[in-house]
This record gives C-alpha cells, sequence and structure tokens, in this order.
C-alpha cells in the first residue's frame, strides 16, 4: 500500500487530517443509529403508520450496510482510498438531506437505503486510512482518536434526538447530519491524503453476491427476529438463507486467489482471538445500549430525553478510561487489559439486572460511568492489538473484516438481548388484570448480556501480548520499514 497526495492548496499533517475527517464522519454513522430511533414514533404518526411498520427504514439502513461493508476493502486498494472515502461521505451527506426532505415512508426507505450504502463505506475506509497514517508503534494513539465518536455518539443520539424531536420534527434528524458532512467533505477535499494498494486483484463477483446475501440476511433476521418472532416464515427464510450464503462465501473465498473477503487473515492469531473476542464484548455493549433506555421508559416510566441523559456518564467513562488505558498498554500488555476490561463490564451489567423503581439514579448513572470506563478498556486494546501482525498491504481486507464482525456483533447483541426480554415477556398483568412492567424479564436480558461479556473475557486469555510486540514499542522507537510491513508475522500465525 503506497500514500499518494494529490495536488491540493495546502498541505497538513495526514495523522491529523486523516483523523479529522474520520472522527466527523465517524460520529455522523455512530449516532445515526441510536437519533433516528427516538423518531419513529414522529414519522410514523406523520406517515399513518404503526411502529412496527415504520421500523423498516431502520431494517433497511442496517441491511444496506451490511452488503456494503464487505465491498469496501476493494474499493479503497483499486480507486485510492481518498476517492472512495470521500464520495461516500458526500452520498451519506446528500442522503441525509434526502431523508429529512421525504415526504413519504417509501421515499425515505429508500434514501435510508442508500444512505446505509454510504455508511457501509465510510468506516471501514476511513479506519485503513488511520491505520496506514498511524505507524505501528503509534496504533494505540488512532485508537484514541476513535473514542470521541465511538463513547459520545451512540449517547448523544437519544439526547439530541429527543431535543430535535420535541422542539422541532422529525426531519430534523436527519438534517443535522448536512453541515457536519459538508464541512468533512471540504476539509477531505483540501488536505485528505491518499492511500492505494499496489495491486489491488480483480473485482470478485461471486464473493460479492455471496457477502451481500448472507450478511444482509443475517442482519435481517438478527435486526427483525426478537420483535417479529425466530418462528416466522419471513425470518427464518433470512436467516437460514443468510447462514447458506455465507457457508458458500467461506468455501467460494478461501479458493480464490484474490477474494474480496481475505477470510485467510483469520489464520494469524491475535486477529482472529481479538475479532471474536470484540464481537462477544460489543454483543454485550451494544445490547445493553439497546436495552437501558427501554428500562427506564417501559419499565420506569422516564421520558426518552431524560433516559438519554442518563447513559450519558457511560460515554463520560470511555473517554476518560481511553487516557489510561492508552498508558497501560505498552507498560501491561493487551491481554491483562482485555481480560480485566470485559470481566469489570460482565460485573456492571450484572449490576443492572437490580435497578428497580426504588433505586438511586445518581447510583446508576455512576454504574453506567463505570461500564464504560472498563468497556474503555476492551476497546482501545482489542482494536490496537487486532491490527499488530497484518502486513501493510492487507491493512484494507483486514479493516474489512473487522468491520463486519463488529456490525454482526451490535445486531447479535440487540437480537439476543431482545429475544430474551420477550421471551420472559416484559408486560405481566397485575392482580387487578392491569399490565405492568415485568421487571425480571429486564434482569434476565442484563445477567444474559453479562454473560457474553464474560465470553469475552475467557477469550481474552488466549490472547499473548507477545503477538502485539509492535504495538507496545514506545513511540519513540524507531521501526524498521520492512518490520512495519509485517511486524510479528511469524508469532501471530496459528
Amino acid at each position: 500500500m503506497s500514500a499518494t497526495s494529490p495536488d491540493r492548496p495546502t498541505r497538513m499533517n495526514p495523522k491529523i487530517a486523516v483523523g479529522v475527517v474520520f472522527v466527523a464522519s465517524l460520529f455522523m454513522t455512530i449516532m445515526d443509529g441510536t437519533i433516528v430511533n427516538v423518531a419513529l414514533p414522529a414519522i410514523g404518526r406523520d406517515f399513518g403508520t404503526d411502529p412496527a411498520g415504520v421500523g423498516v427504514i431502520n431494517v433497511g439502513y442496517l441491511v444496506s450496510l451490511a452488503v456494503f461493508v464487505p465491498l469496501s476493502g476493494w474499493l479503497g486498494d483499486r480507486f485510492g482510498t481518498r476517492r472512495v472515502f470521500l464520495w461516500a461521505l458526500a452520498l451519506f451527506t446528500v442522503t441525509s438531506a434526502l431523508c429529512g426532505a421525504a415526504d413519504s415512508l417509501t421515499s425515505l426507505t429508500l434514501y435510508r437505503i442508500l444512505q446505509g450504502a454510504a455508511g457501509g463505506l465510510l468506516t471501514p475506509v476511513g479506519m485503513t486510512m488511520l491505520f496506514h497514517a498511524f505507524p505501528q508503534e503509534e496504533r494505540m494513539r488512532a485508537t484514541r482518536v476513535l473514542m470521541l465518536p465511538t463513547a459520545v455518539a451512540p449517547a448523544s443520539g437519544p439526547v439530541l434526538g429527543g431535543w430535535l424531536v420535541d422542539g422541532w420534527s422529525w426531519h430534523w434528524v436527519f438534517l443535522v447530519n448536512v453541515p457536519v458532512g459538508l464541512a468533512a467533505l471540504v476539509f477531505g477535499l483540501l488536505f485528505l491524503p491518499d492511500y492505494r494498494s499496489e495491486r489491488a486483484g480483480r473485482f470478485d463477483a461471486p464473493g460479492f453476491l455471496l457477502a451481500a446475501v448472507g450478511f444482509g440476511g443475517a442482519m435481517y433476521a438478527l435486526s427483525e427476529g426478537a420483535s417479529e418472532g425466530w418462528g416466522s416464515a419471513r425470518i427464518l427464510a433470512a436467516a437460514l438463507g443468510g447462514l447458506l450464503a455465507l457457508a458458500a462465501l467461506v468455501a467460494v473465498e478461501l479458493r480464490r486467489p484474490e477474494p474480496m473477503l481475505d477470510l485467510r487473515l483469520f489464520r494469524d492469531r491475535i486477529f482472529r482471538t481479538t475479532n471474536l473476542l470484540s464481537l462477544f464484548s460489543g454483543a454485550a455493549f451494544l445490547g445493553m445500549l439497546y436495552l437501558f433506555p427501554l428500562l427506564m421508559q417501559d419499565a420506569l416510566g422516564m421520558d426518552a430525553l431524560h433516559s438519554g441523559l442518563m447513559v450519558f456518564p457511560e460515554a463520560l467513562g470511555v473517554m476518560l478510561a481511553s487516557q489510561v488505558s492508552a498508558r497501560l498498554y505498552p507498560r501491561v500488555g493487551p491481554r491483562r487489559l482485555l481480560a480485566a476490561g470485559a470481566t469489570a463490564v460482565a460485573c456492571c451489567l450484572a449490576l443492572m439486572a437490580t435497578i428497580g423503581p426504588d433505586s438511586n439514579l445518581w447510583a446508576v448513572r455512576a454504574l453506567l460511568f463505570a461500564t464504560g470506563y472498563a468497556m474503555s478498556h476492551v476497546f482501545m486494546p482489542s482494536q490496537t492489538a487486532a491490527f499488530a501482525t497484518i502486513p501493510a498491504r492487507a491493512t484494507g481486507a483486514a479493516s474489512t473484516l473487522y468491520n463486519a464482525q463488529r456490525q454482526l456483533g451490535s445486531a447479535l447483541g440487540v437480537a439476543v438481548l431482545g429475544t430474551v426480554l420477550t421471551a420472559v415477556g416484559p408486560v405481566v398483568a397485575d392482580a387487578s388484570g392491569t399490565p405492568v412492567a415485568n421487571l425480571p424479564a429486564y434482569r434476565a436480558a442484563f445477567l444474559t448480556a453479562a454473560g457474553l461479556a464474560l465470553l469475552g473475557a475467557v477469550i481474552a486469555l488466549w490472547v499473548r501480548d507477545s503477538d502485539a510486540a509492535a504495538t507496545m514499542r514506545p513511540a519513540a522507537e524507531p521501526v524498521r520499514e520492512d518490520a512495519s510491513k509485517g511486524a510479528g508475522e511469524p508469532a501471530g500465525k496459528a
């Protein structure tokens, strides 16, 4: 992978240029996943559609996102990361404006599908640029760049969305992206460097089609299974079709010399282990972010805006701990940080099972802060260590796989916790026959989330610090060019 800098009016340190543009775009795409949820009831009222029917705008977005993530690595290698990223950013900005101007549910759903396609390209290509701008020994600094959008965006979405819907209209939850997207686009056109693979390979049409059907079907089933019912014909068809396509994808891609999804990268021990850890710990954490507002609003009677504010201490915990984790990583190594962080997350999630009407809200906020603080010790070390033994030429392919896993982990967490909540029953009838919240259902779901996080802690024990040695060097220590292309590669192989 070579870096080129097309003629631009002004040059800037690529670390700063990539960091600014990527943080802005990542903030938009992550916040989009939570801010729109708040607006769904208002959108349904406007278009005369029930809440279940209006959910199609989110499903279309998530399925499109899952379909286009696998394509991102090849596009970045073939056409250059700068060009692909800026086109995706432009499409995301334009479709945000179109969503805000939509006058029917059909048009809004179509624009959300296009927005999902842009979002599916933005994050993997942006991460590829970030990891090329920062050398191996500075990868923890690169990961710290991602903490702002990763921590603040999910927590900001419900708060900002509630304020915009109550004070203005649902249209603004989409229009709010436009000024941020335009500013990032102009900045990127002026300063963003380009990273292009010396050999992108031919387009893998069978791989793309199988990935589209597999990831799309799996994402649809995971997104809708808990609410629609896992026994429904539509969910069963999507799940079975997705699984068969993914199985065929593995068989096809392992035989191709230039696959769209380079599954051979999972032979790399630390990449494989950290991806598996991230899948389960991410499912636990993001599932909690889905479940907690439901507990606050549906079970405890809190409005959307205040339940969103209750979640915000989690973001503060992540950001504060990112400073601590970055300093501990070179001294302690990823294995102990990951195991301790995931275990602490499991304990916090288990304690959330005790939340009820008589709980002290400040104690609940402190628990959310502790959860974010602990999760930062999983986020940062896992993402940094995952790419420690990946050769520079394979960064785009590895970023594609890592982000595909993150999307599936998010959907998995929501699906599992939603299924537990539905199976136990979130509502029961009291002695007079009046429907009331069933707190044991929420407790069961939180304990399930704790189990997922604990599974991540067990997987962390298989991480070897020696495999991540290239990312643990002090930043001042020089790194040989040949080492930076495949540092630690023999040690990282299974």
